[in-house]
């Protein structure tokens, strides 16, 4: 499965952006999907999970400001990212569990400027 990820871009802190994940096949039999986050010099860190019957698991550092969602009719998984704080930055990936593979999406740059 493809995964395409959009919807990053430069926002100020405080700012909202919706970052989306289209897959290229259905996802209603995919059991995890996720955002991921790198940011410069860092490790890639887990920000959020949804799971096939729509529960949610967060990161505490973008827990009660972030949400993420899926859409299997659309084949699309979204993160909603509410009042976004400098330390935010970071390129984002979409992420989804196939029968043991990991697949990955190309990744959307957030930046958020102070």
């Amino acid at each position: 499965v493809q995964l395409q990820a959009s919807g990053g871009g430069l926002v100020q802190a405080g700012g909202s952006l919706r970052l989306s994940c289209a897959a290229s096949a259905s996802i209603s039999t995919i059991p995890i999907m996720a955002w991921y986050r790198q940011a410069p010099g860092k490790q890639r860190e887990l920000v959020a999970v949804v799971t096939g019957g729509a529960s949610t698991n967060y990161a505490d550092s973008v827990k009660d400001r972030f949400t993420i969602s899926r859409d299997n009719a659309k084949n699309t998984v979204y993160l909603q990212m509410n009042s976004l704080k400098p330390e935010d930055t970071a390129v984002y990936y979409c992420h989804a569990v196939v029968l043991g593979r990991n697949f990955w999406g190309q990744g959307t740059l957030v930046t958020v400027s102070s």
